[in-house]
């Protein structure tokens, strides 16, 4: 007699379910308390070139966290002060431009990024203030990509993104995301969701070391 298929998946909910809601958030608190001695020094040099460029340093943008709540995420400012009035003046003139970001959201030119916003970006280093966040409870360092608010109309399975903590890295972010539609994270966020364990994340963690060196990021 082969194996209670109710049992079995009972069995495997409760193992993704210990690691989700308890040892996933313990995990992430350890080694961000651990790396800040080094982060800290780093995101404050980051954020002395910013300035010097004219600009200030952080910015904060609201995105859907975990249950559909709306939270601020903390980034370097890689984008000039009027991004979303360059943004449409570019799209309206541009109709290449306006197709690839209808169905990626985002642009391979992207005229709103500076100088030191596009290295901070091809480094990831960009993303280093989300550390907050993750301290906070509102994110993850794995875990799907977080998604602006009204993006939500875009993607395909709002009720599984929902069930997680949005991340600062995931499968979507280590994969090859320039190449892909907006609509097809919701396929690398449900991998992610049924792989979920401490040697995945461990996994993808390595995988951001690489991407970072190879500045492949965006």
């Amino acid at each position: 007699m082969g194996p209670d298929k109710g049992l079995v998946v009972r069995s495997f909910e409760g193992r993704v379910g210990f690691y989700q809601h308890f040892f996933k958030r313990v995990f992430d608190v350890l080694l961000v308390g651990l790396s800040l001695p080094i982060v800290v020094p780093l995101i404050a040099l980051f954020a002395l070139a910013v300035a010097l460029d004219g600009r200030k340093p952080f910015y904060r943008q609201s995105r859907i966290g975990k249950d559909g709540r709306i939270f601020f995420m903390m980034k370097l400012r890689t984008m000039v002060p009027d991004a979303d009035a360059t943004l449409e003046a570019y799209l309206a003139s541009n109709p290449d431009a306006r197709l690839e970001w209808d169905i990626k959201q985002k642009l391979t030119h992207d005229p709103r990024i500076t100088r030191i916003g596009h290295a901070l970006r091809k480094s990831s280093m960009d993303e280093l203030p989300q550390l907050w966040n993750v301290l906070k409870g509102d994110m993850s360092l794995v875990g799907p990509r977080p998604m602006m608010t009204g993006q939500d109309q875009l993607y395909p399975r709002m009720d599984m993104y929902t069930r997680m903590r949005p991340g600062i890295t995931g499968l979507w972010q280590v994969s090859d995301r320039n190449h892909c539609t907006f609509a097809d994270r919701a396929k690398f966020d449900l991998s992610y969701l049924d792989e979920m364990s401490f040697k995945t994340d461990i996994h993808l963690l390595m995988r951001t070391v690489g991407v970072v060196f190879r500045a492949t990021g965006c």
